[in-house]
Formats: C-alpha cells, sequence, structure tokens
C-alpha cells in the first residue's frame, strides 16, 4: 500500500486581514504554507499540493506536486476531491490530509499517520483530535463533493470507525493576524 500526502491550500482566507494572502505571509522567513508544504515533504511522502485563490508556484518545496482545483469556491470537499483524484491517479491507495495554515504540525504526524493501517484515521495531541487525516482508498467514495466538510459530518466522532494516531507538534492553524503574531 503506497501513501501520499494531501495539503489543502486553497481558500480565500476571508477572516485574515492582512497585506497579504493568509498562506503568502511570512512566518520564520517563509511563507506559511512553505512550513506545512515542507513538513509533508519531509515525512518521505509523495505530496500534492490543492492550491485555488492564490498561485503557490516557487513558493513552496519543488518536490510537492502543485494541482489546481478550479472550483476551490465550491468548499473544501471539492479540493480534497481533486487531491485523491490525483494521488489516485499516482497509483496511492490511501492519503494523509493536511491544511496549508497549519505551520506547527511536523514531519512526524505526517509520517505517524502514514504509517497507521486504518482506512480512517485522526491524528491526535494531546488527545485533542486534530490534522492530518488519513484516508484510505475505501472511504473515497462516500467523500462529499463540495461544502466545506472533508469527510461526513461526525465521522471523526465515531470511535468505532476512527483510529485515533497520538502525534507530536500543535495543530494550530492560522486564522488571523493574531495568530500569526504568536509565532513570529
Amino acid at each position: 500500500m503506497t501513501v501520499a500526502a494531501i495539503v489543502l491550500a486553497t481558500g480565500v482566507c476571508s477572516r485574515f486581514h492582512g497585506r497579504a494572502h493568509k498562506l503568502l505571509t511570512r512566518v520564520g522567513g517563509r511563507p506559511l504554507v512553505a512550513h506545512a508544504v515542507g513538513a509533508a515533504v519531509a515525512s518521505g511522502l509523495e505530496t500534492f499540493v490543492v492550491t485555488g485563490a492564490v498561485d503557490l508556484r516557487g513558493r513552496v518545496d519543488p518536490h510537492a506536486i502543485l494541482v489546481h482545483n478550479p472550483r476551490w469556491a465550491d468548499g473544501q470537499a471539492s479540493s480534497l476531491q481533486v487531491g485523491v483524484a490525483a494521488a489516485a491517479t499516482a497509483g496511492h491507495d490511501a492519503v494523509v490530509v493536511g491544511l496549508g495554515d497549519q505551520p506547527l504540525v511536523g514531519p512526524h504526524a505526517w509520517a505517524a499517520m502514514a504509517a497507521c493501517q486504518a482506512s480512517m484515521a485522526v491524528a491526535t495531541y494531546g488527545g485533542r483530535l486534530g490534522n492530518p487525516v488519513r484516508l484510505g482508498a475505501d472511504v473515497w467514495p462516500h467523500l462529499p463533493l463540495i461544502g466545506e466538510q472533508e469527510t461526513p459530518s461526525g465521522v471523526w466522532e465515531r470511535a468505532d470507525l476512527v483510529v485515533r494516531v497520538p502525534c507530536e507538534g500543535d495543530p494550530a492553524d492560522a486564522d488571523t493576524v493574531e495568530d500569526l503574531e504568536r509565532w513570529r
């Protein structure tokens, strides 16, 4: 079984009121999105970055494969569909999915999720659910096509369906300029 990483980096970031697009705002000398993509690539997984509202060419690790979602405004589910299709075309049997605005999720979390053999798994940080998540190919046909949910509502709370994988790092995401200031 082969596993790919998918970094979702598509939105307009409407809650972020900085001078630049949130994903392009510099944190630690690099664009915010470069941290998440770099961690996925460093885990050793073939990494697909789904883009939408902003062009990320030349702004993320060159080993990552950029895949554009022309329907990114339809919500996160449509972007997940684009990433899953790219991974399936490349011959992968499972994906580990994370977000482009989570700079403190490191390579260990991506690798731990990839090593899990469950069809559905979620990273936990000190017992709290977070990203990335793992989705096996048997789950892909059940993913929604549009909307903000990447999986059917409430599925992550179903302990009987989902394996929880303890991970290192912090799943905090950057929704506002103030969130980014905490990491500078």
